[in-house]
């Protein structure tokens, strides 16, 4: 008996959890002391007067109940005599909307619910591409509360014409309308007596027979490592779960990114010794060569390799009230390998309405783009409509952990496939020898009027005295010329704070102390600053002035403009300033003087 996954999604109200509940109930697979518990929750939560409520069935969170809605995904299993299920029910308000997203991520079925008093809404529409998105091919257009309408035909008439134009460019395989009652039960199990001028299949009918099987996992093997297994010296295991192809003993395998060719020796499912594994399967392999593997590694057909690039071109969902700004530095988790990721440009933002190519500088909210991306190293994939194991990834915010993006690759670019390093024969450390110093990069970081650039330029002053080799890169000299088409939106902020991070390396490179004086405002910025550059060569001084008193001292007018309303992303004001956590140098600007401050760097130096 196979297994059928399928979420539910829609707008919110549409009926979702109580369409749920029904094939639950009706389906028998709900245990008496649930049905005990139904009972007395319905007597206090419930929405049906007297009648059982039975979405209270699928909504479990207190939040859910107390207002009615569904906000995380809740998965329920139920059998029948063809098919065994798999259901998520899944959030309709826009502010959960990476909630759905993740219940179709595993979903090859979507029941989109359309309330039949309101039709297609923004967030069916927004529901129906991300579901396209994530490669469901399958959909049954369930037009809900149909005994709110009088059960009319052209009422499902006119809204599956228009969802058919809508979804007819998304690419789905089937797309099945079916008119319904998720409170009265009309065509949910058994044909509706109400609605005889139907004649197509019953929700339940349809989930029994509809075909949802994919070409997806009879490709060439791939297998993600999760984990090298190695509990003695006579033992190495290469454990994870075949992503496509089968696996027996004897195959030629590679291992990439690294390319290394060898064969299958054993193939182990939990402690047994199988003669072949299949898509799906969890195995232990061990090889017959001793090759170096580790997590994030993927074996494959020696005679059918994936590509592996470090440059591609994705969708993207953006999941976090934080916008995504290009040139930010990512956690980006893509089967079993973390790397680094950047989202160089936005190549266009997608209306969700109308499927227009809209420009776009930032991605807000549930908002869907196509990207390119870059990666701190190269990765093994398939494009996601071939291969959804190596063709989808997580973005990560570095920060706080939360996880604000999924993307699709699409293809790997070809941009820099010609571009290799070329090595110098005068390197860092002879020509820092040769100026008798050693290079750093002194990071000044506070709100402006804070005092950076003041304390950088007495400390310029007294390193060249010394006989130092040195130069400031100021904020505002280089918005000048290398910086002057950037202006100051968080997007533009950042790409301010990678361009003078790069060409701060490069100085240092040639054997300068260089000295940056930014206000640079974001804590993810500097980091990536700092990750530029090799331990101790980064040293982060906080000029930790109080806004009140940057403010009092005004030496630019800033303050003034922006009390008034003229002038708009300023820091402290209306963007915000993240003040560093860990830095070397924390400098009280207010209580010391700038000579004070420069002596403290000067000690810190060493």
């Amino acid at each position: 008996m196979d297994t059928l996954r399928f979420i539910t999604c829609g707008s919110v109200d549409d009926g979702k959890s109580t369409l749920i509940g029904r094939l639950l109930f009706e389906s028998k697979a709900i245990f008496d002391d649930q049905l005990a518990a139904l009972v007395k929750d319905s007597a206090q939560y419930g929405t049906q007067g007297n009648q059982m409520d039975l979405a209270l069935l699928v909504d479990g969170l207190q939040a859910e109940r107390e207002q009615g809605i569904t906000i995380d995904v809740a998965y329920r299993f139920f059998t029948t005599d063809e098919r065994r299920f798999v259901v998520a029910d899944t959030p309709g308000h826009e502010q959960y909307t990476r909630n759905m997203a993740t219940g179709a991520s595993t979903a090859s079925l979507a029941v989109i619910l359309i309330d039949a008093r309101k039709g297609v809404l923004v967030q069916t529409r927004r529901h129906s591409r991300i579901v396209a998105m994530m490669g469901i091919k399958h959909v049954v257009m369930a037009v809900n509360k149909m005994d709110l309408v009088g059960f009319d035909e052209a009422t499902l008439n006119a809204m599956a014409a228009e969802y058919r134009s809508f979804a007819s460019a998304l690419g789905f395989a089937s797309l099945q309308a079916i008119p319904l009652s998720g409170l009265t039960g009309d065509n949910v199990l058994a044909p509706s007596t109400r609605m005889p001028w139907y004649s197509g299949p019953t929700l339940l009918q349809y989930l029994n027979r509809v075909d949802t099987r994919t070409t997806q996992h009879e490709g060439p093997f791939r297998m993600p490592v999760q984990w090298v297994n190695r509990p003695n010296l006579d033992f190495r295991g290469f454990c994870g779960r075949v992503a496509t192809g089968t696996l027996q003993p004897g195959n030629a395998v590679r291992v990439l990114p690294s390319g290394v060719q060898t064969r299958i020796k054993t193939v182990l499912l939990g402690f047994n010794k199988v003669a072949v594994a299949t898509a799906g399967d969890a195995v232990t392999v061990t090889l017959v060569d001793e090759v170096d593997a580790s997590r994030g590694d993927v074996l494959v057909a020696a005679d059918a390799p994936p590509e592996v690039a470090d440059q591609f071109e994705a969708k993207l969902l953006w999941m976090s009230e934080h916008a995504l700004a290009p040139g930010r530095q990512y956690l980006m988790k893509q089967a079993c390998k973390e790397v680094t990721a950047t989202v160089m440009e936005i190549k266009y933002r997608v209306d969700v309405n109308s499927g227009a190519h809209l420009a776009a500088k930032v991605l807000g909210l549930n908002e869907i783009a196509v990207v390119n991306l870059s990666t701190s190293a190269p990765l093994v994939f398939e494009p996601y409509a071939i291969n959804q194991t190596l063709g989808g990834f997580i973005l990560i915010d570095k920060l706080s952990f939360e996880t604000v993006g999924a993307g699709m690759i699409e293809f790997a670019l070809r941009r820099a496939n010609n571009i290799h390093w070329q090595a110098l024969e005068l390197n860092k450390a002879m020509r820092a020898a040769q100026m008798h110093q050693t290079p750093r990069c002194i990071w000044f970081t506070g709100l402006s009027g804070s005092g950076k650039s003041t304390i950088a330029n007495l400390l310029d002053k007294r390193l060249y005295a010394e006989g130092r080799h040195t130069y400031v890169l100021d904020g505002d000299n280089v918005r000048h010329g290398l910086n002057r088409n950037l202006g100051f939106t968080e997007a533009d902020r950042v790409e301010n704070i990678r361009r003078v991070a790069e060409v701060a390396r490069l100085m240092m490179d040639a054997g300068l102390v260089v000295l940056v004086s930014f206000i640079s405002p974001f804590a993810a910025e500097r980091a990536m600053a700092r990750s530029l550059f090799a331990p101790g060569e980064f040293i982060e001084v906080f000029v930790d002035t109080p806004l009140e008193e940057c403010e009092r001292r005004d030496a630019k007018g800033l303050y003034s403009k922006a009390r008034k309303g003229d002038l708009k992303n300023f820091t402290g004001f209306d963007s915000p300033y993240e003040p560093p956590q860990d830095a070397e140098v924390h400098l009280l600007a207010a209580h010391h003087s700038p000579a004070e401050c420069v002596e403290h760097v000067l000690r810190a130096l060493g």
